[in-house]
């Protein structure tokens, strides 16, 4: 008999990894919104290096070096955890369908958002690449949460368990969840908080803009509320019933703070707590869309157990009910 072989990494392990990626990836955004809410952006002004002639900070460049500096290091921090998962991936067994994929992309989006950030330093924070800069991260966040999700089920076909209809909405929500997170991107190219006094801006009039953010919210929360009603009246099972109702409340809570941030003038504080909403909006959209589907394991039918030799040759007598009475056969 073959012997199975025995996982170097266990399901617990890989599922905190995965998990792990997610918190990192969101907690350096909001350093990285940190960075320029304290106008520290060109704290280190040159990329890779900090200075022409330093990797690292210098007690010379003050608090700002050390916030840009202090980013910096996080991507690190960032790449160790992607490796472990990486790591943890490959030694598992089973090997988890789909799951190296997911962890290379959440590898190789990290160092290329490094090199990103690198560009915006050298471009002196333009807006543009900035924002850039921030939806590769949302597209990290979802290639580490389809990870996580991944490793956290069972192996299996997907299966709707939602009607079409409502899988459609599901769908036309996650776009227009991504499309307020880009508009707001523009937003924030056309605010005051661009990283360095001497920054450029995107010359976008700042409050026709917001306004069609603004309008792209109440559309987005519109939705979620229908589709919240539309899960409950067909009797949706109620994961997904939860998942819209957490959206709800996660996009309620961040257009409280967008809207108290925009009239008391943006401050910093509020502007970090707004960047931290984006990334908790867009993970609960996307398990709003997780949750409209569930893994199908494939059901394998235990093996018939051979005839032992008594039975072997007794006569099966099968009875047919007919009118003539029974039919034996062996």
């Amino acid at each position: 008999m073959k012997r199975p072989v025995r996982s170097l990494a266990s399901a617990a392990l890989l599922r905190r990894l995965a998990f792990a990626n997610i918190v990192a990836n969101t907690a350096i955004v909001v350093t990285g919104g940190a960075v320029r809410l304290t106008a520290s952006g060109l704290g280190c002004p040159t990329w890779p290096r900090c200075t022409d002639e330093s990797y690292t900070t210098t007690a010379e460049m003050g608090m700002h070096g050390a916030i840009e500096f202090g980013n910096r290091l996080l991507t690190f921090v960032l790449v160790l955890i992607a490796g472990a998962t990486l790591l943890a991936v490959l030694a598992h067994r089973p090997r988890r369908r789909g799951a190296v994929p997911l962890a290379l992309a959440v590898v190789f989006g990290i160092v290329a958002q490094a090199v990103i950030g690198g560009i915006t330093v050298r471009t002196q924070l333009h807006p543009s690449i900035v924002g850039i800069h921030f939806v590769v991260s949302m597209l990290l966040l979802l290639a580490a949460y389809a990870l996580w999700r991944r490793v956290s089920e069972p192996d299996g076909r997907r299966v709707p368990v939602v009607p079409p209809a409502l899988r459609t909405l599901t769908w036309i929500t996650v776009v227009v969840s991504a499309a307020v997170i880009i508009v707001g991107v523009a937003v924030t190219g056309s605010g005051p908080h661009a990283g360095d006094a001497d920054a450029v801006r995107n010359g976008l009039d700042p409050q026709t803009i917001s306004q069609i953010h603004a309008d792209l919210v109440f559309l987005l929360v519109g939705l979620t509320v229908g589709l919240w009603l539309a899960l409950r009246a067909v009797g949706a099972p109620a994961r997904a019933v939860r998942a819209a109702l957490t959206l709800l409340l996660v996009e309620l809570g961040q257009g409280v703070v967008g809207f108290v941030q925009y009239f008391a003038n943006l401050p910093a504080l509020l502007v970090g707590l707004h960047m931290l909403g984006s990334c908790l909006v867009w993970l609960a959209t996307l398990a709003a869309l997780w949750s409209t589907r569930e893994p199908h394991p494939a059901q394998h039918q235990p093996p018939t157990p051979p005839l032992s030799p008594h039975h072997a040759g007794d006569r099966e007598v099968v009875v047919t009910a007919t009118s003539g009475g029974a039919t034996t056969t062996s």
